[in-house]
């Protein structure tokens, strides 16, 4: 074979058109040759088989890659070697022809019958045979022989790397520098998909929010990690640097960084907002440390040329005067110098630096928060406190409430009202319940704290006309009851002593059927159908005064009325199907709601901006007393003349409650048009209901059936849902 391969590289120069048929011929021989090479190897390794066995997995997958050549894999091994030998142009031209017809496509880097290693390790060399290195992604290291997962092939004697690592399991001797063209045309073909998928701004946005929380955690080594392999940056270096030096109170360092910052920030004013802030952590600093003339220094010399909130260095100079560390730290509301007061620093700094300079503090941690807080918000059952603790919930699963926390439940029927239950209403403190029938009783109910069952405390009698409307005082000390349209009269009871304190009576021709506490408890007013609005003073004002008239609004028919906040203007419903603000203190009045029939009860939520309306023959609407627009029609109630009264309820008032003509209780999600549950049980007109404002889990409605109905969760822990929890919930008691 040498004096063929001899003669062949003495007659490569001289190679014409006229001498192919002996280069075909030295061709034939050298294919020949190798032929019985591989089969010469084939039966050296069946004599090995027994030690074959005991070798390693990936020396017998080596073994199988050379057995299982095939003939195309040996065609194509003695078509490269004919080209070395014979000096033809080119050795890819052989392996990769440009018909690309053949055993070899270029186009889908496949070689027929050639076995691919799925993991992408080197393929092993026997000691005479070249090596045979693949990878399943195609990729390949342009020096050293070096594998995409960092592995080197070594020779066959175990010394220094092959030269080149040849893809898509192309053939490579031992030892040559001839076949440099294969390494370049498998690095390119490789190239492309050796460089890393580029990450998205979300993938980016992500690993650097992971990062910031690692790092708040301490585990800084898991961070620089994380950043290398993904190639992302956590916060710009000036910003890192910035930080370092807060943290470690270098006030000088720190506020030379700003001028590198200052480049990176889209407002220039704010680089003047973080020295100030700045200069004012150092400044409380030197005073804590007795330092005073070089706080005085940072006062007059840094802090005032700023020109910047000069009411903030005034209060800063006042610090001055302060005797010891503790009397500062007491006056500035300061925890002193150390990592929590810069900590906080940081945390305002941070606000004036763009989110890809330096992130917002455990920015990771307010949207899981968020998350959590709109979880809670769509839940259509959700009825308890928010704890905006992360610990207190699973970030693992959705957030869901089950309709068996609700109160959706017969807890308990109150029997002792002897005809018509026109009105129900809850203490502001959640203790008591006062009901008002036809029967011309009051009747006060304790409710117990544990089992959050009631039971009856006093007995109010006396109301000839009957009780349609209760009014508890802001400190619950006192209730005003007031009858329907034809009572004059308006009573006033301590609830402690069960005493009537004021009967007050202006004329007989009167019609007193609503009444609203002023907020500062000192004042209420009331007014009727028939054209009397007056503001009275109680007995918590003018002892010796009792219920003495103050001011009075001649004209309007009063249906229902509620003191707003501000403790001047006055909401009221009149029979023109509006809601108008009066103003007893500059004696205006203006136009808030208009509807299109008749208002016969509407309530205010705690904060003054929604209004619940009910509204003959259409039911129930929410308004908005702000922007003076009609939000929401609640669907399902029915609601004709009868004079019914509904509520906000459950915890944050995130839920509306009603009555119905149809003897139901409907409950709605104050964002949902559609009930989320109604309640059964009662046989006749459910007139009134009312949410305990401290116990968002109980519930009370009074019916003319002569009942109130206590509602709450389900009785049994272990109850079975038998509806999905989008569905309405009705339970028939």
């Amino acid at each position: 074979r040498q004096k063929n391969i001899d003669s062949t590289s003495e007659t490569k120069p001289t190679l014409t058109s006229d001498a192919s048929s002996a280069q075909a011929e030295n061709a034939d021989a050298l294919s020949r040759l190798l032929s019985a090479r591989l089969t010469l190897a084939s039966a050296s390794s069946s004599s090995d088989s027994a030690a074959e066995r005991a070798s390693p997995p990936r020396k017998k997958a080596r073994a199988r890659a050379v057995e299982g050549a095939g003939e195309s894999g040996a065609s194509l091994a003695t078509a490269g070697l004919t080209a070395l030998v014979l000096g033809l142009p080119s050795f890819s031209s052989v392996l990769y022809p440009r018909s690309g017809s053949g055993p070899f496509d270029v186009n889908t880097h496949k070689v027929s019958g050639a076995n691919m290693q799925a993991n992408g390790a080197g393929q092993g060399q026997e000691p005479e045979l070249p090596c045979l290195n693949s990878a399943q992604n195609g990729e390949s290291s342009a020096a050293g022989g070096a594998h995409s997962n960092g592995l080197l092939a070594s020779s066959a004697d175990g010394g220094t790397p092959v030269g080149v690592t040849a893809a898509n399991n192309g053939i490579q001797p031992a030892g040559s520098s001839a076949i440099s063209a294969t390494a370049t045309l498998g690095s390119e073909t490789g190239s492309s998909m050796k460089k890393k998928k580029r990450l998205s701004q979300a993938d980016e946005d992500v690993i650097r929010l992971i990062g910031q929380h690692l790092h708040g955690l301490g585990l800084n080594q898991t961070v620089d990690l994380l950043m290398q392999e993904s190639g992302c940056r956590l916060e710009h270096p000036a910003a890192t640097k910035f930080r370092n030096h807060v943290m470690e109170g270098e006030w000088d360092k720190a506020e030379s960084d700003l001028n590198e910052l200052k480049t990176l920030m889209h407002s220039p004013n704010a680089i003047v907002r973080m020295k100030f802030l700045l200069l004012q952590q150092k400044y409380l600093e030197y005073l804590e440390d007795g330092k005073v003339l070089e706080a005085l220094h940072v006062l007059r010399a840094e802090l005032t040329p700023l020109k910047y909130n000069t009411e903030r260095i005034h209060v800063l100079s006042g610090y001055l005067m302060c005797s010891h560390s503790d009397d500062l730290r007491a006056k500035a509301e300061w925890e002193g110098k150390g990592i929590s007061s810069r900590s906080k620093l940081l945390d305002k700094l941070q606000t004036y630096l763009p989110p890809s300079v330096m992130l917002p503090p455990r920015r990771l941690q307010t949207l899981l928060r968020q998350a959590v807080e709109l979880q809670r918000d769509r839940c259509l059952y959700h009825n308890t406190k928010l704890d905006s603790n992360l610990d207190s919930v699973s970030l693992l699963v959705d957030h869901v409430c089950s309709r068996k926390q609700f109160p959706c439940y017969t807890q308990q029927i109150l029997t002792e009202h002897c005809n018509e239950v026109w009105f129900c209403k809850f203490s502001n403190d959640g203790t008591k319940l006062a009901s008002g029938s036809k029967d011309t009783t009051v009747i006060i109910w304790q409710v117990d704290s544990d089992t959050h069952l009631l039971k009856q405390l006093k007995t109010l009698e006396g109301h000839a006309y009957g009780v349609s409307y209760l009014a508890w005082s802001p400190d619950d000390a006192y209730l005003i009851a007031c009858g329907p349209d034809d009572c004059s009269e308006l009573w006033l009871w301590n609830v402690q002593t069960g005493e009537l304190r004021t009967k007050m009576s202006q004329s007989h021709e009167d019609s007193l059927t609503s009444v609203a506490w002023n907020p500062d408890g000192k004042r209420f007013v009331t007014g009727g159908q028939r054209g009397q609005f007056y503001q009275c003073v109680g007995i918590l004002s003018i002892i010796d005064l009792d219920g003495n008239l103050l001011d009075s609004w001649e004209g309007v028919r009063v249906q229902c009325l509620w003191c707003l906040s501000d403790s001047k203007t006055v909401l009221a419903s009149d029979t023109h199907q509006r809601i108008r603000g009066y103003n007893f203190e500059d004696l205006t009045d203006r136009n808030i709601v208009q509807e299109d029939h008749p208002i016969m009860s509407f309530t205010v939520s705690k904060n003054g901006r929604l209004a619940l309306l009910n509204v003959a023959t259409q039911g129930v609407h929410l308004w908005d007393l702000q922007d003076r627009v009609l939000v929401r029609k609640y669907q399902g109630v029915t609601q004709g003349f009868y004079t019914i009264h509904s509520c906000f309820g459950g915890h944050n008032e995130d839920f509306i409650a009603s009555g119905s003509e149809d003897h139901k209780v409907y409950i709605w999600h104050k964002r949902s048009e559609l009930p989320i549950a109604e309640l059964t049980g009662h046989t006749r007109t459910v007139n009134c209901v009312s949410w305990n404002p401290v116990l968002p889990g109980v519930m009370a409605s009074a019916s003319d059936d002569g009942t109130v109905r206590v509602w709450g969760p389900a009785p049994f822990s272990d109850a079975q849902d038998a509806e999905g929890p989008s569905e309405i919930c009705s339970m028939d008691s």
